[in-house]
């Protein structure tokens, strides 16, 4: 496993284990079988409702908790000062746990216009220790800028859909300038066809690996926080060996002329829904 050291210092697998529409009963054996992989950085939200399962699993696991990187997120419903406060108490109680290592906010919903208290609410459970880090998820440069310019502590890192269709070059540029890691949820983009790209094969077959491995590695060559997610044992242990080979440089020129702005899910600006 490599790490990053995050703003604040705190040290973070890079690569990681979500569990985005994974039922709250399905939960538990995915996680077990992620822990019992390697996987020490797990990545959850409340409104994912299986902050339950995968408590189950981590205290199943018997795996000290100073060992484990644990995510969680704050719904749009739940934004606001004092609403943030008590969903990250219901967060606690449901994974069973004293802390979560790393607080975000699921989306700006600018709508809104609550992601400012509601970060700032999340300063205060940092300030108080209860929480190791926050950051945010699928936010743009302007909302960044804003937290910037009205809050105190910098996000350590911006969730967002990340992948070779999508590489989000402009906002790892800001978010490189500004100390904060991008996080790539759908780094194998899910629904898309990216997995079956020609270069993205070739590439895989050079190297006697899988595209998904190749994709992965080229996030973490990027410097790229990863989250694959996957309910299938054998696809949860190759997605966990994507650090026992290294692409060449002609190999990450070419994956990353694969961009095309392309998205499976939403704009941030768009999501609004609560």
């Amino acid at each position: 496993m490599d790490y990053v050291t995050l703003n604040n210092g705190l040290q973070m697998p890079q690569l990681g284990f979500g569990v985005w529409k994974v039922k709250d009963e399905e939960a538990t054996p995915a996680v077990a079988k992620a822990l019992e992989t390697g996987y020490r950085s797990l990545d959850t939200a409340m409104i994912y409702q299986n902050e339950h399962g995968v408590g189950k699993a981590i205290k199943d696991s018997g795996i000290p908790r100073d060992e484990l990187f644990i995510t969680t997120k704050v719904w749009n419903a739940d934004q606001g000062y004092e609403n943030t406060i008590q969903a990250y108490e219901e967060s606690l109680n449901k994974l069973g746990l004293d802390y979560v290592d790393l607080y975000l906010i699921h989306w700006p919903t600018p709508d809104y216009d609550d992601y400012v208290d509601t970060y700032k609410a999340m300063e205060k459970l940092y300030h108080e220790g209860r929480v190791k880090a926050i950051g945010v998820c699928n936010f743009d440069i302007e909302h960044l800028q804003r937290l910037l310019d009205e809050c105190d502590v910098t996000p350590v890192l911006n969730q967002v859909e990340c992948h070779p269709y999508l590489p989000q070059n402009e906002l790892k540029q800001f978010c490189a300038g500004n100390d904060i890691f991008v996080e790539a949820w759908s780094p194998l983009n899910q629904g898309g066809d990216a997995l079956q790209n020609e270069v993205i094969t070739r590439i895989a077959d050079s190297h006697g690996k899988t595209p998904a491995q190749v994709m992965l590695r080229w996030h973490l060559q990027n410097d790229t926080i990863i989250i694959p997610k996957s309910e299938t044992p054998s696809r949860i242990e190759e997605n966990f060996n994507a650090f026992d080979f290294e692409l060449t440089a002609e190999d990450m020129k070419a994956i990353n002329e694969l961009d095309r702005n392309e998205r499976q899910g939403p704009l941030p600006n768009e999501m609004n829904i609560r």
